[in-house]
């Protein structure tokens, strides 16, 4: 690999060395998390609320008039795009580079997503309201599951760190395409071609290996000023650029993957968990026991708790039953299930999700919350203690984040 250039080095070094530890990322979205709880229902919830969700007194774009707009359309763009140029790398040169490498995590992604749907919809039944809201418990926070692997140590063999990895990025995968084909607004055909010419002159500096950044990076704001009008998410403009960045410039330097370690910290520990402090306050007051076992937030919980471990469990016992693919190497059936189980966590894409199912009802999108939290943390503390149940792997005990 190159080296990277010196200002490169000092800008970004301090900052990825917070990934030493894999806990690290998780461990701040629980106290974001519970910060944004205990905000929600303390003295300063109306400071909260208006903080988030106050009309701008000036906003240079109108259709972003508050700042939970600017965070969730904005902001989460670029969090959209690092996980573009993540499954861009993976993809081309890392562990789904193969068929082979492929099929289990897509197999296993996909049993995880489909599984907690259909949880989902059985207990949310025909309401038609709340039917919209089928993906939430259908997307896995990574930082929050590496983040109990990390906490765990050598309890989780390496090849089953990695597993969660990859599932997580055909995870991001198949959200992404669910937020583009279901969550759309009627789409302004003049803005859409607007944004198909941005993503072809970008194409076009890719076939000439341009190896400056900033030509990519001012075409990819245009471009997402244009989805942002043209009626899909902002946030698929992330994805969208991020898959035109040339893997390799014409000095053979790996774009992609210093694009990716240089933006990856500011997104881990800066753009998540500002959207989290945002999304995750949920108002307390009145709500009992018969308020967590409503029908959206039960749907959630167990979509996330349940389906989430049956669907990717089974995709793996049958896969290796069936010799379609093996499961993943030195990891006993225990420790399987306890992976399992963590994929229920579900933070960062599940509230963005929910955003976008109900919006215009806040009080719909607090019972989501409800669920989603109450879902993840009985996913954390379940798959905590299996694997912290099981045999230790000293040799494993390994950051996948780390290079040699």
């Amino acid at each position: 690999m190159s080296e990277r250039p010196s200002a490169f080095r000092i800008v970004f070094a301090p900052v990825r060395a917070l990934f030493v530890s894999d806990a690290s990322a998780g461990i701040l979205l629980i106290l974001v998390a519970v910060a944004a709880m205990l905000a929600a229902n303390s003295t300063f919830a109306d400071e909260y609320q208006q903080l988030f969700y106050g009309k701008l007194a000036f906003t240079p774009i109108p259709k972003l008039y508050d700042l939970h707009l600017w965070i969730n359309d904005g902001l989460m763009a670029i969090f959209f795009f690092v996980v573009g140029l993540e499954v861009k790398r993976e993809w081309i040169e890392g562990q789904l580079s193969t068929a082979q490498q492929r099929r289990l995590p897509i197999l296993a992604a996909i049993a995880g997503m489909a599984v907690p749907a259909l949880f989902y919809v059985g207990i949310v039944g025909g309401d038609s309201e709340f039917l919209r809201g089928w993906a939430i418990p259908a997307a896995t926070d990574i930082a929050f599951a590496m983040g109990v692997l990390g906490l765990l140590g050598s309890r989780c063999p390496a090849s089953l760190r990695l597993f969660l990895l990859t599932v997580a990025i055909v995870d991001d995968i198949g959200a992404v395409l669910v937020i583009a084909a279901f969550y759309t607004e009627e789409i302004k055909m003049v803005w859409l071609a607007a944004s198909a010419g941005v993503i072809v002159a970008m194409l076009a500096l890719n076939r000439l290996r341009v190896s400056s950044y900033w030509p990519f990076i001012l075409l990819a704001l245009v471009l997402w000023y244009f989805v942002l009008n043209s009626g899909i998410h902002a946030t698929i403009a992330g994805v969208a650029a991020a898959l035109t960045i040339p893997m390799r410039g014409k000095d053979d330097e790996t774009m992609v993957e210093r694009m990716e370690h240089g933006l990856a910290p500011w997104s881990a520990y800066l753009i998540v968990p500002v959207f989290g402090f945002a999304n995750a306050g949920v108002p307390l007051a009145g709500i009992g026991l018969e308020g967590l076992l409503a029908p959206l937030p039960l749907a959630i919980a167990c979509g996330l708790f349940l389906g989430k471990q049956v669907g990717i469990f089974a995709a793996i016992w049958l896969a290796d039953k069936l010799k379609f693919a093996p499961r993943p190497d030195e990891a006993s059936w225990q420790e399987i299930w306890g992976v399992c189980v963590l994929c229920g966590i579900g933070f960062t894409m599940s509230l963005f999700i929910s955003g976008l199912a109900f919006v215009g009802q806040p009080d719909v999108i607090n019972e989501a919350k409800l669920g989603i939290l109450l879902g993840s943390l009985l996913s954390a503390i379940l798959g905590y203690t299996i694997l912290r149940l099981s045999s230790e792997h000293p040799d494993d005990a390994k950051n996948p984040y780390v290079e040699e």
